[in-house]
């Protein structure tokens, strides 16, 4: 599993994670499509954006790796904003390429994308 160095951990003054510490001995968690509800709380919706940001920071445009990104936090934003940059693709593989859907990122987050073009 490759370990993103650099990446943020967690967002800041929660227990809410971006990256894991090491992989699952029973198996890969699944990436899935979670569905983001109108009546979220503040800090969830908080946290997305923080996830969003810290992936543009850190892979831009780029196809990337999951690797230890966290899954939990990675579906509130897959099928949507962070989509497959392959096919076929393995939702179960901590090597599975994804990449960022920029145009469904820039609605979704525009303070996150505010400046650049």
């Amino acid at each position: 599993m490759l370990k993103h160095r650099g990446f943020p951990g967690r967002l800041p003054g929660t227990d809410l994670q971006f990256v894991i510490r090491r992989g699952n001995p029973k198996g890969v968690t699944k990436l899935v499509s979670r569905e983001r509800f109108r009546d979220r709380s503040p800090v969830d919706k908080r946290a997305d954006m923080a996830f969003m940001a810290a992936l543009w920071d850190h892979f831009g445009d780029d196809p990337f790796e999951r690797g230890n990104l966290d899954a939990g936090r990675l579906s509130w934003l897959f099928g949507r904003e962070v989509i497959p940059a392959e096919d076929p693709f393995d939702p179960e593989s901590y090597e599975a390429l994804l990449k960022i859907d920029m145009s469904r990122a820039r609605a979704a987050f525009p303070e996150v994308f505010e400046g650049e073009e």
